[in-house]
């Protein structure tokens, strides 16, 4: 793949520079991931010490590779992040698909892992015929109770708790007007835990919201709620607190509320953890989010009922924050290369855990030219890793001449203005303690070729 032209100048001076080029290498930036990196005791296991469940929501045609290696080592528990809604499940009146939802609880079992399913009852993410139809009271009935049925009676057995009901408030606690709620009332919510019990009487029924973290009008309407069912006899075994927080953001009286959840004899889990920032993000930020999530766990770590916290999705590159807050995200406690960000060590430091963060300079990327003629040169890029591991690799360097990168191999190569952001093949992500890999590419450059400037990640 290399290109073979070899005109070259006779001068001197271009000689002496090819020379110094030959013999140059730079270090440029290598951003660190995999396993190798996290915590010495993965999440599940940190967290099973104290009690508690870590899980994370994960996407069913991802769970291969690098990312299902670090879903099945790290987490005790996986939440379908679509695969179980109404419109996933059942987009078509009568006609299933159970295919994703399948995979996640196969890959769950297979790695000793519980499942949280989500969602049975919610006002979004319904399909077209159920949300666009026409129905009297007792027709949404049967449907809600059939949907019920058919799907917790799949999976009985095999679903350690259900988000029976989610969203089902406004922020100021009055019920959110849905289409179970318009059409039923609100002894919908009632009546779908009720069919969710005699459908799988061992699952744990949940009901799940947001903005509800701390002790406010939300959360105080959610715990009437809890406190009512109960008084009524209607099964209802925990309360899924969302937890979509903005850096820096953390409610003052977290633990509060979950303690007092606990004290009306429920379970409480920290259900759908992503904390966000605005983008991009620095090392600050990345502290503050660590010290964000370290108290979220810790806070959870402080009530014996709370007994699980589940991030929405480990990667940044899995996340749904950017898509729907435009300028935000980086919310999640791994990178979007798979590694561990200052927030993974959060969580695993308020579990008890001790990290040791891959050394400074554990991993590095060497940079050389290996022939250049008049209007051109191939370059060629070294990872080598000494006391740490990667299982995926992104190098950046920025350009001081106007050199231009017309073709690479052994990686994928993007070019902006004169910063360069080369990532691994599909092939050659995993470098071992100990050992290397090497990418190369061809480009153009006209009147000086200087050493890219050094940028260290």
């Amino acid at each position: 793949m290399r290109s073979s032209s070899s005109s070259s100048s006779s001068s001197s001076s271009i000689r002496a520079r090819l020379a110094a080029l030959l013999a140059g290498a730079a270090t440029v930036g290598a951003l660190l991931s995999g396993v190798a990196h996290a915590a010495d005791t993965p999440l599940r296991e940190l967290g099973a010490a104290k009690g508690k469940v870590v899980g994370t929501a994960v996407t069913g045609s991802k769970l291969t590779g690098t990312y299902g290696d670090i879903a099945g080592a790290q987490f005790g528990s996986l939440t379908p992040g679509n695969a179980m809604k109404w419109g996933s499940v059942e987009p078509t009146q009568g006609s299933f698909n159970w295919a994703e939802a399948d995979q996640i609880v196969a890959f769950a079992q297979a790695h000793n892992q519980q499942v949280r399913g989500h969602t049975l009852v919610w006002h979004s993410q319904n399909p077209n015929w159920l949300a666009n139809g026409t129905w009297t009271s007792a027709q949404l009935n049967t449907l809600l109770q059939n949907h019920i049925n058919t799907e917790v009676g799949r999976y009985q057995g095999k679903i350690a708790a259900w988000d029976v009901v989610n969203e089902p408030f406004n922020e100021d606690g009055t019920y959110r007007s849905t289409l179970w709620y318009n059409g039923l009332g609100a002894d919908y919510i009632a009546n779908a835990l009720t069919w969710a019990r005699a459908a799988d009487p061992a699952a744990k029924l949940y009901i799940n919201d947001y903005n509800v973290e701390g002790v406010n009008a939300k959360s105080t309407a959610l715990y009437n709620l809890v406190k009512s069912l109960k008084e009524r006899g209607v099964p209802i075994d925990g309360v899924g607190l969302q937890a979509h927080l903005i850096l820096g953001q953390v409610p003052s009286t977290f633990q509060q509320n979950i303690q007092r959840f606990a004290d009306l004899g429920v379970d409480v889990a920290i259900t759908e953890l992503d904390i966000r920032m605005t983008l991009p993000s620095d090392s600050a930020k990345l502290a503050q989010q660590k010290a964000d999530y370290k108290a979220v766990t810790a806070a959870c770590v402080a009530v014996a009922r709370c007994v699980n916290l589940t991030v929405w999705g480990f990667t940044d590159s899995d996340s749904w924050v950017e898509s729907t807050f435009p300028g935000q995200g980086a919310a999640t406690p791994y990178d979007a290369n798979y590694a561990p960000k200052p927030a993974y060590y959060g969580i695993a430091e308020a579990l008890g855990g001790t990290t040791t963060p891959p050394p400074s300079g554990a991993c590095t990327a060497a940079y050389s030219v290996g022939s250049q003629w008049n209007t051109g040169f191939t370059g060629n890029v070294t990872i080598s890793c000494s006391g740490a591991a990667l299982s995926s690799w992104k190098v950046t360097w920025t350009y001081g001449a106007g050199q231009q990168i017309t073709q690479a191999w052994n990686a994928g190569c993007t070019q902006s203005g004169a910063a360069v952001t080369c990532v691994n093949a599909s092939y050659n992500g995993s470098v071992p303690d100990g050992g290397s890999v090497s990418f190369g590419f061809n480009a153009n450059w006209s009147g000086s070729n200087p050493v890219p400037t050094v940028t260290l990640g």
